[in-house]
């Protein structure tokens, strides 16, 4: 499992004091009110910055962020395509049966009937319901509906998740 979360990226600058746009990648954007302690990385993970979190405030679907020690607008547009991850102390706590997406990427997808179907590479956020993106073999995609009659278990420590296709999903 990643010792860091990702809950937003930084897209660009807003204003001339240093504050940054942030595209929220977290269910609760209202999270950044409370955010202190971050780190930033950059896209392939290579560089990982402490930073402190100072401000937060909302315009739209981004949130507007002020990190200490980033006072201008040449300082925030460094900051660009960064994206803000925080520790699992620092995460928000999750309701029972339910999981952070980076748990699931990864996790081997079984099925009662069929046996392996194939490893979860994505997860859709329809509003309705998630869609788990099951990568197979035959390289067509397979995709599940995160519902009560679908998914049957989800074992994150065996990297697992065991489910019930209904009729016509593996048609698709």
């Amino acid at each position: 499992m990643n010792d860091l979360l990702q809950i937003g990226r930084i897209v660009g600058t807003h204003g001339i004091k240093g504050e940054v746009s942030v595209y929220p990648l977290t269910d609760d954007p209202r999270r950044f009110s409370i955010l202190k302690d971050c780190f930033l990385l950059t896209e392939n993970n290579k560089t990982k910055t402490a930073a402190k979190a100072v401000g937060a405030r909302y315009s739209n679907s981004k949130v507007i962020l002020k990190f200490d020690g980033i006072d201008d607008r040449d300082a925030a547009l460094a900051l660009k395509g960064r994206f803000i991850a925080v520790t699992r102390e620092n995460a928000v706590k999750l309701a029972p049966g339910t999981y952070f997406i980076c748990d699931l990427i990864g996790c081997m997808v079984t099925c009662e009937e069929s046996g392996e179907l194939g490893i979860i590479s994505d997860v859709l956020q329809t509003g309705a319901n998630d869609i788990y993106v099951v990568k197979r073999e035959n390289n067509k995609d397979l995709l599940i509906p995160v519902i009560k009659d679908v998914i049957k278990d989800i074992d994150l420590q065996n990297r697992t998740i065991r489910v019930h296709l209904l009729d016509g999903l593996l048609d698709l």
